[in-house]
């Protein structure tokens, strides 16, 4: 009777974790999808409404295509650089950065997300360096491949 409680309590404490095996594998196959990681496992959890950032005190805010304020922390995108809009070298940049800021106002406006840490956590400006993802997946990705 004892092995069959500590086999019950065991299967218990492992349950959720073969739930969520099950759930990163590709139907048909025995291995785990390629894109599949921990942070798809977990719930997007952070959320905000963005708005272009201004002059005042910045709180969560778009400051350009790759760079946001979020709680008072800002947030350079890991995994993408995009053309400048402070600074930039010519018209089609400055064009191209106000279309990548006002995409990422819109990815991070659709629902909740995730920051990830992949490598470094503070870049040398002393931002927060993040992967931003939804459902597992990169938005910094999205936005490059959108292009």
């Amino acid at each position: 009777m004892r092995n069959r409680a500590l086999h019950s309590l065991a299967m218990k404490k492992h349950l959720p974790l073969i739930a969520a095996a099950l759930l990163v594998l590709q139907p048909g196959t025995a291995s785990p999808a390629p894109q599949a990681n921990l942070a798809a496992l977990q719930a997007d959890l952070e959320r905000a409404r963005f708005e272009p950032c201004g002059t005042a005190h910045r709180v969560t805010c778009i400051v350009d295509g790759d760079t946001f304020w979020y709680a008072g922390t800002k947030i350079r995108m890991a995994d993408i650089n995009t053309p400048e809009t402070s600074r930039p070298s010519c018209a089609q940049e400055a064009a191209l950065g106000a279309r990548a800021k006002q995409r990422l106002g819109q990815l991070l406006n659709a629902g909740p997300f995730t920051l990830e840490v992949r490598g470094r956590e503070i870049d040398r400006y002393g931002r927060a360096l993040r992967v931003v993802t939804r459902g597992g997946q990169s938005l910094g990705a999205r936005l490059e491949a959108e292009g």
